[in-house]
């Protein structure tokens, strides 16, 4: 892979090449690295531990992600492409002003980093498994690994490893699924999964404390990637990439095909690992898939799977860095120096992705204690923000009245209201908690009606009433 980066990478003359890839990048290219940069090894370790121990409904979220991507491909895609952006953020700056832009990246810089943090966290379980090195050691070595071809060849390096990476840990997921049906006894195997409740999908419970139905994934999930696929410099970076709004628009909704069919995939990985008992009690649901394919699978394979799954933590884990990287330099460095020259914010734009990822390493040490499957952790985290995200740029194209000081105000708020109801729930010695019960799906919706009604109502302060 890195070898596979440096080669692809081209060379890097400006911060526009570093960081958008010239803005030439095909569209095919763009959706297949949306989906390896969002899927992570998270996806890959945690949805087969989550299917192995309860059933697919977890598939519901998706569901709502596909939604979710064509809101936004119709309502703020286009906005990006008015004008020359760099970053999610600059929209925010034409609507509301520079101080309401730094504090919606600012808050991106936090949330991308502590869900990046278990994200790298994730990885050093199957690499643990592998070598018997600690968790530390394993979070080391994925983060100086995937530096080397982030820091040369930017995003371009990027995106084009993410589409190598994606097909290895779909071969690794298929060949999987392919001996544990084997050794269950074959596709009839699953008529036992069926009897046990294994294979229920649609969960349609009116309820906000089941973990997932149908109504929770709707509307949970297509907020929750609106979110972070209409706000979050993380994907906003690949499709600003993008050679038009057309091709955007087409990555990030075949994106949204595509994600459903991956989930699909490795939630019955994870059913027909159930079926080979491959899940053994006292075993986090995390180690399951990752033992699975050390200990059962043919050499060859085996190393395919965990090929597979490291390759999916660094095309999350470089993804991650150069956005940070590019958010830091965009939104903060480059407007509070005054300093414009793209060849200057290349040289600090690599400097910076030499920062982050030491920030995400020793953060990724804080995580090593978390008994929560790690996909839910990190969902969790990032629905602290991501509400307050969306809800700014609701209360910017749907609400005239709405100043700079009134949606800072609300994304505040939304944070303080946000965070101990998601930190009470994944940190168990937290001293406050609200709403302890809720089912995570609902943790962005929440956080967006807190935002859009604070700003709402801050803007009525003030301001004469319009007749």
């Amino acid at each position: 892979m890195v070898v596979f980066g440096l080669v692809l990478s081209g060379r890097q003359r400006d911060a526009s090449d570093y960081f958008l890839g010239h803005r030439g990048l095909p569209w095919w290219a763009l959706m297949l690295s949306i989906v390896a940069t969002e899927t992570s090894a998270l996806t890959v370790i945690s949805v087969p531990g989550i299917a192995a121990r309860g059933d697919l409904t977890f598939l519901q979220i998706a569901f709502g992600y596909l939604v979710g991507r064509i809101g936004v491909a119709r309502l703020l895609l286009p906005g990006y492409f008015e004008g020359t952006q760099d970053t999610a953020y600059q929209r925010l700056e034409r609507r509301f002003g520079s101080a309401a832009r730094r504090t919606a990246s600012g808050v991106f810089l936090l949330t991308r980093a502590l869900a990046d943090c278990v994200r790298i966290f994730a990885t050093a379980i199957p690499l643990a498994i592998i070598t018997h090195w600690s968790l530390a050691a394993g979070i080391l070595a994925i983060g100086i690994v995937t530096l080397i071809y982030t820091w040369v060849g930017g995003l371009r390096a990027v995106v084009w490893v993410d589409v190598i990476q994606l097909g290895v840990y779909l071969l690794g997921g298929i060949a999987t699924f392919v001996v544990a049906t084997h050794l269950a006894g074959g596709v009839g195997a699953f008529a036992r999964a069926w009897e046990q409740g294994k294979l229920v999908t649609l969960d349609f419970r009116p309820s906000l404390t089941v973990l997932y139905t149908f109504w929770g994934g709707l509307v949970g999930g297509a907020l929750l990637t609106a979110a972070s696929h209409g706000t979050d410099q993380l994907i906003v970076q690949r499709l600003l990439a993008a050679r038009g709004l057309r091709d955007a628009q087409r990555a990030l909704v075949g994106s949204g095909v595509f994600i459903i069919l991956q989930f699909a995939l490795f939630l019955l990985v994870g059913t027909s690992l159930w079926l080979a008992g491959a899940d053994q009690a006292g075993m986090r649901g995390d180690a399951i898939y990752p033992t699975f394919a050390i200990t059962q699978l043919p050499p060859g394979l085996a190393g395919l799977v965990i090929a597979g799954i490291l390759a999916a933590a660094m095309s999350s884990h470089a993804s991650a860095v150069n956005s940070l990287a590019s958010a830091a330099t965009l939104d903060f460095y480059a407007p509070l120096t005054g300093r414009q020259d793209p060849t200057h914010l290349l040289w600090v734009g690599r400097w910076l992705t030499l920062f982050w990822t030491a920030v995400l390493i020793a953060g990724a040490m804080a995580f090593r204690n978390q008994n929560t499957p790690v996909v839910q952790l990190a969902l969790s985290i990032v629905s602290i923000t991501y509400g307050g995200l969306l809800g700014t740029y609701l209360l910017g194209g749907l609400w005239p009245r709405a100043r700079q000081i009134d949606v800072i105000f609300a994304i505040i708020v939304s944070v303080l209201v946000m965070s101990p109801v998601v930190l009470g729930a994944v940190i168990p010695d937290f001293p406050i908690r609200w709403l302890s019960g809720l089912a995570w799906p609902w943790y962005v919706p929440l956080g967006t009606a807190a935002t859009v009604a604070v700003g709402m109502v801050s803007s009525m302060v003030g301001q004469p009433v319009r007749r």
